[in-house]
C-alpha cells in the first residue's frame, strides 16, 4: 500500500456487541445497577409480604403453600442462571469477548446461592407434603447435579491460572452441565414417575396455581430476576477491575 492511500480504519463494534467492551461494560452496570436494586427490593417486599400475610391457606397443603414464594423464584433462577452461564460461555468460545467468560464466572456463585435455597425451601416443604425431607425423584435428583456441576465449575476456575485456559474449559464444563440444567426443568414431563409436582406456572391456565396465589408469586419472581441481575453485573464489574488490576501488578513486575 503506498502511502498516498489511506489505511482503513477498523469498525467498532456497535450495539450489543459493542458492551464486550469492559469500559463500556463498566459505565452502564454504573448506570443500570441503582434502579436494579431498587426495583428488586421493592418487588422482594411486596411479593413476599403479599403472598405470605395476604394470601389464604390451600385447603390441601394448608399454609406450607406459602413457601412457594421462596422455592420457585430460587429454583427458576438456579436453572436460568445456568443457562445464562451457557449463553456467555458460547459467546466467548465463539467470539472470544472476554466480558462474556467473566459474566459467566460471576453469575456462578449467585447460581450455587438460588440452588441452594431451592434445595432448602424444597426439602421444607417435601417433609409434610411427602413425609420426606428428600427422595431421589428425577427432578430432585437432576437439580442435585446441577448442584455439583456449580461448586465443580467454581472450583474448575479457581484450579486453573491462565484466565484464558480457565474459560475454555469451564465453557465446555457449562456444555455439559446444560444437560441437567434441561432435566431439572422439564424432568416432570420426561418421566411421569416421581413425587414432584408439575409446573406452577405455565402455559396451559389448568396447570397454573389460582390467581390469588399466582400474582403474588409473579411478584416474587420479577423481583428474584431483578437481583440476579443486579448481582451479575456488579460481579463482573469486580471480576473486570480484578483482571485489570492483575494485569497491572504483571506489569510492574516484568519492569523491576
Amino acid at each position: 500500500m503506498s502511502m498516498t492511500e489511506e489505511t482503513p480504519i477498523p469498525k467498532r463494534p456497535s450495539g450489543f456487541w459493542s458492551y464486550a467492551n469492559p469500559v463500556k461494560f463498566l459505565g452502564f452496570s454504573e448506570r443500570v445497577l441503582p434502579a436494579l436494586c431498587w426495583l428488586s427490593g421493592l418487588c422482594l417486599v411486596v411479593g413476599l409480604i403479599w403472598g405470605f400475610f395476604f394470601t389464604p391457606d390451600d385447603f390441601r397443603q394448608g399454609s406450607t403453600v406459602k413457601i412457594i414464594y421462596l422455592h420457585v423464584p430460587s429454583a427458576l433462577m438456579a436453572i436460568n442462571a445456568w443457562f445464562m452461564m451457557l449463553v456467555a460461555s458460547l459467546i466467548w468460545i465463539i467470539r472470544r469477548h472476554h466480558v462474556s467468560a467473566l459474566a459467566a464466572k460471576a453469575a456462578a456463585p449467585v447460581g450455587v446461592v438460588m440452588t441452594l435455597i431451592a434445595l432448602f425451601t424444597g426439602a421444607v416443604w417435601g417433609q409434610p407434603m411427602w413425609g420426606t425431607w428428600w427422595a431421589w425423584d428425577p427432578r430432585l435428583t437432576s437439580f442435585l447435579i446441577l448442584f455439583l456441576f456449580y461448586l465443580g465449575y467454581m472450583a474448575l476456575w479457581a484450579a486453573i491460572d491462565d484466565p484464558d485456559t480457565a474459560a475454555d474449559l469451564t465453557s465446555v464444563l457449562c456444555l455439559v452441565g446444560s444437560v441437567f440444567a434441561v432435566l431439572s426443568r422439564y424432568a416432570v414431563n420426561f418421566w411421569n414417575q416421581g413425587l414432584h409436582q408439575g409446573a406452577s406456572l405455565s402455559l396451559d391456565k389448568e396447570e397454573n396455581v389460582a390467581d390469588v396465589f399466582y400474582f403474588p408469586l409473579l411478584v416474587c419472581i420479577a423481583g428474584f430476576v431483578l437481583i440476579f441481575l443486579a448481582l451479575v453485573l456488579y460481579r463482573t464489574g469486580t471480576e473486570i477491575r480484578l483482571r485489570r488490576t492483575r494485569a497491572l501488578q504483571a506489569r510492574e513486575e516484568a519492569r523491576s
